[in-house]
Order: C-alpha cells, then sequence, then structure tokens
C-alpha cells in the first residue's frame, strides 16, 4: 500500500492536524541500510517526524533533522520536502540495546544527553537552523518539543513503528497536532483526551486506517476540513555530479593520493548506500577539468 499524507484544519482556524503513513518507506530504509530493532525503531519515527514536519512547509520547501545522542546509535540523520520526498539514516545501524518494559528502548539507543537540530530549506539558498537539548529521545516527545521552544507552537506528536517477528516494519505512520492562536484552552483538552482513548497507533494502521481515517478520530468532536493529500516515498537526491563534487572537496592533494596509490575512488551515499565509481582515468581528467577548485 502506498504511503500518503493528509492534512486537515479546524472550521474555525485554530487547530491543525496532519496524519501520515509511512511504512513502505521505512521498510525501504531499513532494508537500504541493514538495521537492526533498535535502529529501525528509531530511524523509522524520524524519517516519519521529518516527513510531518515538512508537511508544515511551503512548495519545494524540505527540512533536515538531525539526532545527535550519547547511545550506541550515536546520530540519524533524516530529510524530506514538501514534495513528499524522504531520506535518512541512522549512524550505528547495528546498535543494540536492552528491552525497557518489553519494548524497544529507542532512549537508551539515541541516548538520554545530546541534541537536535532542524534546519528549514526555504530555497534561494536559505536555511534557517535551529537546535535544542534532547528533551526525552523518544524522538516525537523531542520534535514536539522543539516545536513548542522554537517556534512557540503547542503541538502533539505521535509516531509509531510495529515490528515484524522477523525484525521488518510491520507498520510505519505518525501524527501532528497544533494549536494556533487564538487558543481554545477546553478544546485543546477534549483532543488530548480523544488521543489518550485512541487505540495504538500502529494498530490504526495494521488495519488499514488511512491518515484521513486516524484525523477523523482525533478531530471527531471538531468540526474540519480538508486542505490537503498527497503521496510520501523514499528517494535520495545523490547522483555523481554531487559526489564528484564531494570527491573535489577532498583538496587536489588528496585527489592525487588517490590516482597514484588506489588508481581510483569509490564514493558512497550515507542516504541510500548507493555507490559511485571514479576510475584512475576520471579523476585524472576530472582534476585537469577543474584545477582552480583544488588548492
Amino acid at each position: 500500500m502506498a504511503d500518503l499524507i493528509e492534512r486537515i484544519i479546524s472550521d474555525a482556524g485554530n487547530f491543525f492536524g496532519v496524519a501520515c503513513t509511512t511504512t513502505t518507506l521505512v521498510a525501504e530504509a531499513c532494508r537500504r541500510h541493514d538495521v537492526g530493532p533498535t535502529a529501525a525503531t528509531a530511524l523509522g519515527r524520524a524519517l516519519t517526524g521529518a516527513a510531518l514536519f515538512a508537511a508544515l512547509l511551503k512548495d519545494d520547501q524540505s527540512v533536515l533533522l538531525k539526532f545527535e545522542g550519547n547511545g550506541p546509535l550515536r546520530k540519524i540523520i533524516t530529510e524530506a520536502g514538501s514534495a513528499g520526498w524522504v531520506r535518512g539514516y541512522v549512524a550505528g545501524p547495528h546498535a543494540d540495546v536492552p528491552l525497557n518494559k518489553g519494548r524497544i528502548d529507542v532512549a537508551a539507543g539515541l541516548g538520554r544527553a545530546g541534541f537536535l537540530t532542524v534546519i528549514k530549506d526555504i530555497g534561494c539558498n536559505t536555511k534557517y537552523p535551529g537546535t535544542i537539548q534532547l528533551y526525552t529521545s523518544e524522538i516525537g516527545e523531542d520534535l514536539a518539543y522543539y516545536l513548542a521552544q522554537s517556534e512557540q507552537t503547542p503541538s502533539t506528536i505521535a509516531l509509531a513503528i510495529r515490528l515484524n517477528k522477523n525484525g521488518t516494519i510491520a507498520a510505519a505512520g505518525g501524527f501532528l497536532i497544533q494549536s494556533l492562536p487564538p487558543a481554545d484552552e477546553q478544546l485543546l483538552l477534549r483532543i488530548e483526551q480523544k488521543i489518550a482513548a485512541l487505540p495504538p497507533l500502529s494498530t490504526l494502521i495494521l488495519e488499514g486506517g488511512s491518515p484521513g481515517d486516524i484525523l477523523s478520530l482525533v478531530f471527531q468532536d471538531v468540526p474540519h476540513r480538508k486542505t490537503g493529500s498527497g503521496s510520501l516515498y523514499y528517494q535520495c537526491s545523490c547522483n555523481r555530479t554531487k559526489m564528484q563534487s564531494a570527491l573535489f572537496s577532498l583538496g587536489r592533494q588528496d585527489i592525487q593520493e588517490l590516482i597514484e596509490k588506489e588508481e581510483g575512488a569509490e564514493v558512497h551515499c550515507e542516504f541510500c548506500r548507493q555507490t559511485y565509481v571514479f576510475n584512475k582515468h576520471e579523476l585524472e581528467n576530472l582534476l585537469q577539468t577543474v584545477p582552480g577548485k583544488l588548492q
């Protein structure tokens, strides 16, 4: 089933909601990076969170989320665009930690000390970074805390990843609810009560619930309307030209050593694991083509 994202707004204009299913794209990311259960759960949450954050942006804009902690997962980077593409990787794909009350302990895997950095790319070479300390290291609560602290927007975020017994992805998805000014405290309380009474989000997704179905449950007592929907998919923006630029960033001396000692070079994309091979002849031609860039 294709991954989908849907947005709604209350008729009064004081609440915004977005929900998504990300089972297929999370499964693809986990396959590419050959992750274990802890990394699969953490990476899946971060990918889903990036998709939700990208839904808050305008056309052709994107957002990058960087989680850095003192746990064995070390670092998770995910990126998503308003057009629906999502990509990401985890630095410690095979890291493992003991279960916490029978559940995968994402917080212990990421580490409870560290930082979350959010970088919004609004185009025209304009980027807006923001950084906070990790709040709970559970991913979703950290993202909600970021919105509250950095953008003064009270938000509720739920991220769900369900694994099969063999460690593959059975279900993935999430939702984000924001209170917009002027705040309606009583209505906010009722929405929070609805969320608390929901079945597990992963169960709703496994039973075939769409993002629209999930939002309808959350906003059952709140008049609302749909404002947009679209597809989500795992896609990397790497290409041979970008990898060539990465090679030149090494500097002329390092490139010359690759030619002399290795007779070529392999460049790996961290986001999709694609490998780009440059042979000795290609490196020599590249050095002649753009000598001014390498000092």
